[in-house]
């Protein structure tokens, strides 16, 4: 399928899908002209990756994970999986620290505005 029907089936833009395949998660196939051509496997790997940056996950870590997500095989998913699992948590845990540094600013903030409201009246 051309890029405007994988991006409807997908609903993702083609803009997106073009950068996808620049990142490298997909490989869409050509056709003799040159334009791209969606098999119906490469729409539902850009749904997996789709769910995956939904989830806030960085493209470096799906490029990582995602032949082991959509290649159908089992071979050493367990250890992919739990791999994945450590990378994610990983994450989770950097992007905890960097609201707890947000949530500190914010507080600062908040002081620096009620002191002065308080000096205006």
């Amino acid at each position: 399928m051309k890029i405007s029907e994988a991006s409807r089936a997908s609903g993702v833009s083609a803009r997106s899908l073009r950068h996808y395949e620049d990142e490298g998660l997909i490989v869409p196939g050509r056709f003799s002209n040159g334009f791209r051509d969606y098999c119906q496997s490469t729409v539902d790997r850009v749904l997996v990756i789709r769910s995956l940056l939904d989830y806030g996950l960085p493209v470096r870590l799906i490029r990582e994970v995602l032949p082991s997500l959509t290649d159908g095989s089992d071979a050493g998913t367990d250890v992919v999986c739990a791999e994945f699992m450590h990378e994610v948590r990983n994450y989770r845990d950097r992007l905890a620290a960097r609201i707890a540094v947000l949530s500190e600013q914010q507080a600062a903030l908040d002081a620096y505005l009620r002191e002065a409201r308080g000096r205006d009246l």
